[in-house]
C-alpha cells in the first residue's frame, strides 16, 4: 500500500492500512481456494475476513466517515454502500458453507470489489483524513478504535 502523504504516521490510518494489508492478503488466499475448488475453505476465510473488517468498518463508519462526509457526501455514502454490500455476501459464510451454488461467483465478486474499496480508501479517504480532520476528530476516531480493538493479527501490527 502507499506511503507517500504521511497519513501512515497517524495511529488511526496505520491500524486501518495493516488492517487493509491483512485482508489483501486472505482476499489472496480466498482466490487460491477457489481454483482447488475448496468452499470451505473459503467459507472459513470469508469469516476470517468478516471479522477482521468488523472493528475496521466501526472505526471507519464512526471515527473517520462522520468528520468527512459534510465534505465528500457522495462518496462517504458509497464506501458505507459498499460495507454493506460486502458484509452481505460474507455474512452467508457465517455458521456454514453456503449451500447456494452462486456462493463461490458472489464472493470472488465482492472481493474485487473489497480490493477496489481498500484502493479508494488508500488512496483518497486517507489522504484526505490526513488534511482535513482537526485533532478532535482524530481523537474521536482513536476513541471508536479503543471501543472496538481490532482482529488483526498480532505480526500485522
Amino acid at each position: 500500500m502507499c506511503e507517500y502523504c504521511g497519513c501512515q504516521s497517524l495511529a488511526t490510518i496505520d491500524e486501518l492500512t495493516r488492517e487493509h494489508d491483512t485482508v489483501v492478503n486472505l482476499i489472496g488466499s480466498v482466490r487460491d481456494a477457489r481454483r482447488d475448488d475448496d468452499l470451505p475453505r473459503m467459507a472459513e476465510l470469508a469469516r476470517r475476513i468478516a471479522a477482521l473488517l468488523a472493528p475496521h468498518t466501526e472505526v471507519e463508519e464512526h471515527g473517520l466517515f462522520p468528520a468527512m462526509a459534510a465534505e465528500f457526501p457522495d462518496q462517504i455514502a458509497a464506501l458505507e454502500a459498499e460495507h454493506l454490500r460486502i458484509e452481505a455476501v460474507l455474512a452467508e459464510a457465517a455458521d456454514t458453507v453456503p449451500g447456494d451454488p452462486a456462493w463461490p461467483e458472489r464472493l470472488s465478486a465482492v472481493l474485487d470489489l473489497l480490493r477496489e474499496h481498500i484502493l479508494k480508501e488508500q488512496d483518497g479517504v486517507f489522504p484526505a483524513a490526513l488534511a482535513l480532520l482537526e485533532p478532535e476528530q482524530w481523537a474521536a476516531a482513536e476513541a471508536v478504535r479503543a471501543r472496538v480493538g481490532t482482529a488483526a493479527p498480532e505480526a500485522a501490527r
